[in-house]
């Protein structure tokens, strides 16, 4: 179909004027675009010169952070640089000193302003010592935050500074938590001093309860779990009168406790106590962040088997594997004894580290295992067997013995509470 003279010349200006736009709009967008990649390339470089500018002093800062606190969960060495100014804190003053050193001989300046621990504010009173039967220490000041580990009463603890009524707290495990007022006495070096020094008991039935009279019925002072450290003041026949941290007194039946210099000097952590122990403990429910009989995680509950045993284990699973000797469970289970750490949880894989999630005691029988699972509670590796955990199986990582001169404390060599 042929169009009129006029429409074609009209069709043809049309599309002459859509292709100077088209060209118009396409320059005006790559115009954009260069402005836009020339503002990008401008905010890379300072970003580039502003990371230049710290870095030196994060350099050293990271390097400080990896020889002294590895692990933040037992060390605190919370630094950075902001510009050339250092800020934050940290309870080790060797880990300052070092930073400090490293950065005058790289001729990096820098203003100060790094706090070391314990606070002034706490006027002297470095120590406190657990005053209810289980103290709840928290990742974070507030009843809200994750329970991180507990700390039975007599439990020393050290104390590095105070936020609100919570006291950022130390134990005797290293570990770092937060406790509030209600769970312990804070006390200066005298008084810690006085308080250590007492003739101590140790309460060993699993769970009780401490009277305001020589009576059991009488209206009790506070409840008891294995493992509470108080201080003796008399015995009549049936009972002892105790000292606790905050002051109060209290009668204890004398069948559930025990001198604790008799205590120590009777544990003997061998394979059949450890078992003995640890089947104690059947049923017990599972909580996280629980290190005592009222209830436990699973590095918890094989922290409180070699507790009760007269030696302190790391805290955590992941810290615990890393203790002990490595049992060869290659070709099977023939060398496993009972006492030894089975660990689970993921292999490094993709360039992924190694998770360690879980930690059971082998107990021996056939193939067993007790652990805090749920409850504490006995499974089996032996496929054939009716309590066999398949799950945990198909996610064992390794074993590990450990002696008492691996563990970080043996009681009967160093004790905690004298």
């Amino acid at each position: 179909m042929l169009l009129p003279a006029s429409f074609a010349g009209k069709r043809l200006k049309t599309d002459t004027m859509i292709k100077k736009n088209s060209f118009v709009l396409l320059f005006l967008l790559v115009l954009a675009s260069c402005a836009g990649t020339q503002s990008t390339t401008t905010e890379s470089s300072a970003a580039v010169k502003a990371e230049a500018a710290v870095s030196p002093a994060k350099t050293h800062i990271d390097a400080v952070r990896q020889q002294f606190a590895p692990d933040k969960r037992v060390a605190l060495f919370d630094v950075e640089a902001n510009g050339n100014v250092l800020r934050g804190e940290t309870n080790m003053p060797e880990a300052k000193a070092d930073l400090v050193k490293r950065l005058q001989a790289a001729g990096v300046s820098f203003v100060d302003s790094v706090q070391v621990l314990p606070e002034a504010s706490l006027e002297g009173k470095h120590q406190a010592i657990v005053t209810i039967s289980v103290a709840n220490l928290r990742s974070q000041p507030k009843h809200s935050a994750e329970l991180a580990t507990q700390a039975t009463m007599g439990t020393p603890l050290k104390v590095w500074k105070k936020k609100d009524g919570w006291y950022l707290v130390q134990t005797p495990d290293q570990y770092l938590s937060w406790v509030d007022y209600g769970g312990v006495a804070l006390m200066d070096q005298t008084a810690f001093n006085s308080w250590q020094q007492g003739k101590k008991l140790i309460y060993t039935k699993t769970y009780g309860f401490a009277y305001a009279k020589a009576d059991k019925a009488a209206t009790t002072v506070s409840d008891m779990v294995y493992g509470d450290v108080l201080v003796q003041k008399n015995k009549t026949k049936d009972f002892y009168e105790v000292s606790f941290p905050d002051g109060r007194t209290g009668f204890i039946s004398a069948a559930e406790a025990i001198d604790y210099k008799e205590w120590v000097a009777s544990r003997k952590p061998t394979e059949e106590n450890l078992v003995a122990s640890s089947k104690e403990m059947l049923g017990m429910p599972y909580l996280w962040g629980g290190t005592s009989v009222k209830g436990m995680d699973c590095s918890g509950f094989t922290k409180t088997i070699f507790f009760m045993n007269g030696l302190v284990l790391p805290r955590d699973a992941s810290q615990q594997v890393h203790i002990g000797e490595l049992v060869d469970t290659k070709s099977g289970w023939d060398n496993m004894r009972p006492g030894d750490l089975l660990f689970f949880g993921s292999p490094a894989k993709d360039g992924k580290p190694e998770r360690v999630v879980h930690v059971g005691m082998w107990i021996g029988g056939n193939q067993e295992f007790i652990h805090s699972a749920g409850r504490v509670r006995i499974n089996s590796m032996n496929p054939s067997a009716a309590n066999h955990d398949a799950f945990e199986l198909g996610r064992f990582l390794r074993a590990k013995r450990v002696s008492p001169e691996a563990t970080l404390v043996d009681l009967r060599e160093k004790s905690l509470y004298e």
